[in-house]
């Protein structure tokens, strides 16, 4: 059993590491793509140049979300003395995920209408799409919190450890 444990410990910090590696990366070039679109001395187009700034936007929001990724694989599956299985647990990483997921949809579904109203209002409807799909996870997560907070009050004692290991790993981030 030791051994399973060592293997996912293992397992979820390569993972985070990546989730961290990979945003650093879309961060590094999130910057050349502004710089290439900021450029004063640059030749192209302001619609060229503008397309660049939407790229490195969007490049920035997948890097947020893979950032937060990360830290939440690190500090749910590595930093934390209890297993997931717990409901309470399960809730919490949940609602991260999922917030990650909605901010970034909703920006993505901000960023490609501004590039399809310039080049492709057609495809406007694709985009609306997105955005419907980023409302629909929030009213589903809202309604999981809402329909799963008496659970909270079913388990007191498990809330109470999830607050005590939060306190324990705000003080392993801050040392």
């Amino acid at each position: 059993m030791r051994v399973i444990a060592l293997v996912c410990l293992v397992g979820y910090s390569t993972i985070a590491v990546l989730f961290l590696g990979s945003a650093v990366v879309l961060v590094v070039f999130a910057a050349i793509q502004l710089w290439n679109g900021a450029a004063p001395w640059a030749t192209q187009g302001l619609n060229v140049r503008f397309e660049s700034v939407l790229e490195a936007i969007a490049m920035l929001t997948i890097a947020v979300a893979a950032m937060e990724l990360g830290q939440t694989v690190l500090e749910e599956e590595v930093h934390r003395e209890v297993n997931v299985s717990a409901p309470t647990r399960v809730r919490r990483f949940l609602s991260r995920f999922l917030i990650v997921v909605v901010v970034a949809m909703s920006v993505e579904t901000l960023v490609t209408a501004f590039r399809f109203s310039r080049e492709d209002p057609s495809r406007l409807p694709e985009v609306a799409m997105i955005g419907f799909a980023a409302a629909a996870l929030l009213v589903a997560w809202g309604l999981f919190v809402r329909l799963n907070s008496t659970a909270e009050k079913l388990e007191p004692e498990a809330m109470e450890r999830t607050k005590q290991e939060d306190k324990k790993v705000e003080r392993k981030n801050t040392a």
